[in-house]
C-alpha cells in the first residue's frame, strides 16, 4: 500500500507558489517593468505624448495576465495542463508496445492482492482512495496548522492511498499490472466528490461525521467543514500513463525514471509542467 497523504498535504501547502514561472524570469521582468515605466513617464512629461505609456501598460497587462493564468493553473494542481497532455497522447496497444516505452493505457481496473476501502463512505474493493477534510479559516477558530490562511478553505486532514492493481487494455484485451503501490510516485487526477458541507446556518455535525472525526482524534466542535472523497473502484475505467516493463512475460506499468515535460500548451497559454510519477486519471467514454 502506498501512502500519498503527505504528498497531498505538501501539494496544498505549496498551492500559492508560481513554480511553472522561472524565478529568473521574475527577476528580469520586474526591473524591465520599472525601467519601462520610468521611460514612459519621462516621454509623457517631455514630449506630452501618452501613446508610449499606454502601449507599455497594455503590453505589461498582457504579460501579467499570462503569468497570472499560469499561476492560477498551478494552484489548481495543473489539472488543465495534465488533461491536455493526456488527451494529446494516443492510446497505446500493449500488443505493440516495447520495453521501456511511455504508454497510455485506458481500460477496466481490477484489484490485485490488496484492495482499499474509503474511510468515510466505506466503499470497498478500491485501488485508490482519497478523503480530504477542509476547514474554513475564520477569526476566533483555532488554526489546524501554521500555514493556514484566513477566509478560505484550508486542508485540515488527508487520507490518500493507492495500491498495485490490474488494468485490461481496451484496445488489445491484454492485462497489465499497474505498480501504484509502495515506493511509487502517483499523480492522481481523480476528482473528489463533496459529501459533507457545514454552513453558517447549520454548523452542527452529523453523528456519522462526529464519530469519523473522533476516530482520528480531530476536534468535533461545530465549525465550517467540507469533506470530500474520491476513489477508483474495481470495475471503473481508468487511464494510466507510465513506462512499460516486461518481467517474466508479465507486463507492468511503472513510473517513468525521468521527468516528462508536457511542453508549452499554447492552445491554453500554459507553460511546460514536469510530470514526475505515474499518472492515474479517469478513463474516457
Amino acid at each position: 500500500m502506498n501512502d500519498l497523504s503527505n504528498a497531498a498535504v505538501s501539494e496544498h501547502q505549496t498551492s500559492f507558489s508560481c513554480k511553472p514561472i522561472p524565478s529568473l524570469a521574475l527577476f528580469i521582468l520586474i526591473p524591465l517593468f520599472l525601467i519601462g515605466l520610468f521611460v514612459s513617464v519621462f516621454i509623457l512629461v517631455v514630449v506630452h505624448n501618452a501613446a508610449f505609456l499606454l502601449s507599455f501598460l497594455l503590453l505589461f497587462a498582457l504579460v501579467a495576465s499570462f503569468l497570472a493564468w499560469n499561476a492560477v493553473n498551478w494552484r489548481h494542481h495543473n489539472r488543465s495542463a495534465f488533461a491536455i497532455f493526456i488527451n494529446s497522447l494516443p492510446d497505446s496497444d500493449l500488443r505493440l508496445a516495447r520495453e521501456g516505452q511511455l504508454v497510455k493505457i485506458t481500460g477496466v481496473a481490477s484489484c490485485g492482492s490488496l484492495s482499499l476501502e474509503t474511510s468515510y463512505e466505506r466503499v470497498a474493493r478500491c485501488m485508490y482512495a482519497s478523503t480530504l477534510l477542509y476547514e474554513y479559516g475564520q477569526f476566533g477558530l483555532k488554526p489546524a496548522n501554521v500555514k493556514r490562511s484566513w477566509f478560505q478553505w484550508n486542508l485540515a486532514y488527508c487520507e490518500r492511498f493507492s495500491t498495485d492493481f490490474y488494468i485490461t487494455d481496451r484496445k488489445s484485451g491484454i492485462s497489465a499490472v499497474v505498480k501504484a503501490g509502495s515506493g511509487c510516485k502517483v499523480i492522481p487526477l481523480i476528482i473528489e466528490n463533496k459529501l459533507v458541507t457545514t454552513t453558517n446556518q447549520r454548523r452542527a455535525l452529523s453523528p456519522h461525521l462526529s464519530n469519523w472525526l473522533r476516530e482520528r482524534n480531530l476536534s468535533g466542535e461545530a465549525r465550517l467543514l467540507r469533506l470530500e472523497e474520491g476513489y477508483v473502484q474495481e470495475g471503473n475505467t481508468v487511464t494510466v500513463i507510465g513506462m512499460l516493463r516486461k518481467v517474466d512475460d508479465v507486463l507492468m506499468i511503472v513510473q517513468t525514471p525521468e521527468l516528462i515535460s508536457t511542453g508549452c500548451l499554447w492552445q491554453r497559454l500554459l507553460l511546460p509542467v514536469d510530470v514526475d510519477g505515474l499518472i492515474l486519471a479517469p478513463g474516457g467514454p
